[in-house]
C-alpha cells in the first residue's frame, strides 16, 4: 500500500520504519523538506512537498503536533478536496502536556481534520502510543489500539495497518467518539506526570 505521512516527528519516524518493513511505499511531507528528506531516509521512504503528497498515497496519516495541524493540512491541499475519498488517519494530540488537558473546548482534533479534509474518511487511531511502542518489545502482549471513525472501509484499512505494526485494534464507535479517545490521551499524560504508569490505573477485566 502506498502510505502518506505528514509529520516529521518520533511518531512519523517509527510507523515508517515499520510499514516499510512490512512492504509499505512511505512518502514523507512535512513543512521542511530538509526534514522530510531525513526522516525518509530512516526507511529508504521517498520525501515529497505536501502539495504532492495525495496524488501519490492511498492512505494519508496526519503525525503532527496540534499547532501545525491546520498549516499542513492546508499545504496538503485538505480544504480543496485532495484527500477525498482516502483513508486520512488522524495521531493528532489536541492535549496540554503540562495538565493533561483537551485544548478544544467541544468536539475533537479528528473532527476538526475532518472538516479541513472534505470528502475524506477520517479515523482516529495510533495519537495513545509513543513511537517506540512499535519498536518491537519482544513477546509481550499485543496493544490494543482504539480507534472510530464513520466509514467501514477507512477502519478495514486503519485495522491493517495496525496489525502490521503488531497491534490489535478496538473499534469503539464513529468519528463523535473522537474526543474521548483524546481525553484519554489526557488522562494517560497526568498520571504519567504524576509518576504512575497508567496501565495500573486501568482494571486489568478478564473476558469470557
Amino acid at each position: 500500500m502506498r502510505i502518506g505521512i505528514l509529520g516529521t516527528g518520533n511518531l512519523a519516524v517509527a510507523l515508517g520504519k515499520v510499514w516499510a518493513a512490512a512492504g509499505h511505499d512511505i512518502f514523507v511531507a512535512g513543512r521542511s523538506s530538509d526534514n522530510a528528506t531525513k526522516v525518509a531516509g530512516e526507511f529508504a521512504g521517498t520525501p515529497i512537498d505536501a502539495a504532492g503528497l495525495a496524488a501519490k498515497a492511498e492512505v494519508v496519516v496526519v503525525a503532527v503536533a496540534w499547532e501545525g495541524l491546520e498549516n499542513i493540512l492546508s499545504l496538503a491541499g485538505a480544504p480543496q478536496g485532495s484527500l477525498a475519498g482516502k483513508t486520512v488517519i488522524d495521531c493528532t494530540n489536541a492535549v496540554d502536556f503540562s495538565t493533561g488537558r483537551l485544548k478544544l473546548e467541544s468536539g475533537s482534533a479528528a473532527e476538526f481534520v475532518a472538516s479541513l479534509a472534505p470528502g475524506a474518511h477520517v479515523v482516529k487511531a495510533l495519537h495513545l502510543f509513543a513511537g517506540t511502542s512499535w519498536q518491537g518489545s519482544g513477546g509481550g502482549p499485543k496493544p490494543t489500539v482504539a480507534i472510530c471513525g464513520d466509514d467501514a472501509d477507512a477502519l478495514s484499512t486503519t485495522s491493517d495497518l495496525i496489525r502490521d505494526l503488531g497491534g490489535a485494534t478496538a473499534t469503539v464507535g464513529g468519528l463523535s467518539s473522537a474526543r474521548q479517545l483524546e481525553e484519554a490521551a489526557g488522562f494517560v499524560m497526568r498520571l504519567v506526570a504524576a509518576g504512575h504508569n497508567p496501565r495500573s490505573a486501568v482494571p486489568d477485566v478478564r473476558l469470557g
